[in-house]
């Protein structure tokens, strides 16, 4: 698929229910999504598991051997499958964003082939000799967000299809045409039937949940979903990998350079306009760099451009919905009302088309400020300050979440020692927020659990099976 209209009309209804896709920087229709039922999720599973067995039948080298193709499809479509990742999400072209995304997802998968699982001897003592292998489930269901749709739809599918699986995927129904595109690309090259596309609402995914042939159930996304969908796979005890909700805490040390980290901490915070799991979205400050530390991060955030996403020169762009807007603005109202200290933007224009909020810092905030301790997943970011790193620390983990967390230092081994107390799955230091094909990422408390990337990752795909003697 060579040209954007070429990727759009391959994946338009033909026929059946649909609604409208909107761009959520201008409103501008951008085409139709098909509305799927009951009855179409049924056919999607019927084709999975007929195609599955052949696809599991081929050989591990067969399979990494495919996704490499695929990656390749994906690169050659690149640049239409941005631009469709732009309209509709609303990210821009440019900086850690749409062309960044769709990268993102060729680099994935050829890791995701790349990685070698061999077989592991657990015992071979003379007496007893038993091997670890890793098969097939069969099919699972991959339910992915709004706010990385092509990236994290990879991040589920690739090690899914890598071990043997047919995936049913089913892209957020605020996004659908990211996800549907990503999948007619990747379909260009794969076997027939073992990755089929389904388009609906929380009641169509509930209902992927609760079907018996599903062996497993990845998903991203709320925490309150989350627990929905633990309760709904209780009866057929369905496997499960939950990355969900965060408030990732950033700890600044007295010893930093201010200057040296604000970029760093602004591309933390504000990665695809704070609309990221791992963004940092709760900062705490030592008192000694406090001022300074705020007033480099003013000054970073202030010379960044948001605007429309196809605009080459910007580099933040809208909330990808309205829901989501209406979070970021209740939060900073609330911040507002406690007294916090706005340093940057704090005022959107509630007439505008689009859903952007500007890029917002306020300072000075109480530790439990809503701001603070609820999730904004949006351009805002509280600034907190603190005197001992005892309190800084009681205060990262104060929360009922924990996907990640960083620790910011000009001492690298003392920054260890503070990221070995935070309770979180990750701890990045002098970072936030970067992942690795090859390195575990998953949360702990409320944020979920299971593992995903690596060696792990593959592993969470399969079913374990000992061979002893």
């Amino acid at each position: 698929m060579n040209s954007y209209d070429e990727l759009l009309a391959a994946i338009m209804p033909s026929d059946g229910p649909t609604r409208d896709v909107l761009d959520p920087a201008t409103g501008e229709r951008i085409g139709t999504a098909p509305v799927h039922d009951a009855a179409a999720l049924t056919e999607a599973i019927t084709a999975a598991q007929e195609a599955q067995p052949g696809w599991a039948a081929l050989s591990d080298q067969a399979r990494r051997d495919m996704l490499m193709r695929v990656a390749d499809a994906i690169e050659a479509a690149a640049e239409p499958l941005a631009l469709l990742l732009s309209r509709e999400q609303g990210k821009p072209l440019n900086g850690p964003n749409a062309r960044f995304e769709v990268g993102a997802c060729a680099a994935w998968l050829r890791a995701t082939a790349a990685t070698d699982l061999p077989v592991e001897v657990v015992v071979d003592d003379g007496t007893d000799y038993a091997e670890l292998h890793y098969r097939p489930i069969g099919l699972v269901a991959a339910i992915t967000p709004w706010n990385w749709p092509m990236m994290i739809a990879i991040w589920q599918i690739a090690p899914a299809l890598r071990m043997g699986n047919a995936v049913v995927a089913k892209p957020s129904e605020h996004t659908p045409l990211s996800g549907l595109g990503l999948i007619a690309v990747m379909n260009e090259v794969l076997p027939e039937g073992v990755l089929q596309a389904i388009c609906g609402d929380g009641e169509l995914g509930a209902a992927m949940v609760a079907d018996p042939a599903f062996g497993k159930i990845m998903f991203t996304g709320s925490t309150s979903t989350g627990q929905k969908i633990i309760a709904g796979s209780a009866d057929t005890i369905t496997r499960l990998t939950l990355e969900l909700g965060g408030n990732d805490a950033g700890i600044v040390l007295p010893d930093v350079d201010p200057v040296a980290i604000a970029e760093d901490l602004f591309w933390g915070a504000f990665i695809n306009t704070g609309q990221t799991c791992a963004a940092l979205k709760r900062l705490y400050v030592h008192d000694d760099v406090y001022d300074q530390v705020v007033e480099a991060l003013r000054g970073v955030a202030s010379a960044m451009p948001m605007g429309i996403g196809t605009d080459e020169n910007n580099v933040l762009g809208p909330l990808q919905n309205r829901m989501q807007w209406d979070v970021v603005d209740r939060l900073v109202e609330a911040a507002k009302a406690d007294g916090g200290r706005v340093v940057l933007g704090g005022e959107p224009d509630r007439d505008a088309a689009g859903n952007f909020y500007p890029t917002t810092l306020i300072a000075d905030l109480p530790a439990d400020n809503a701001l603070v301790v609820e999730e904004q997943f949006g351009p805002a970011l509280p600034i907190v300050r603190y005197s001992d790193i005892d309190e800084a620390v009681a205060m990262a983990n104060s929360l009922d979440v924990g996907l990640g967390a960083s620790v910011w230092s000009g001492d690298r081994d003392r920054a260890r020692d503070v990221a070995a107390r935070l309770e979180a799955g990750t701890v990045w230091i002098n970072s936030h927020g970067g992942v690795h094909p090859l390195i575990p990422f998953g949360g702990v408390k409320k944020s979920g659990y299971g593992l995903e990337f690596g060696v792990d990752g593959l592993k969470s795909l399969a079913v374990p099976q000992v061979i002893n003697g």
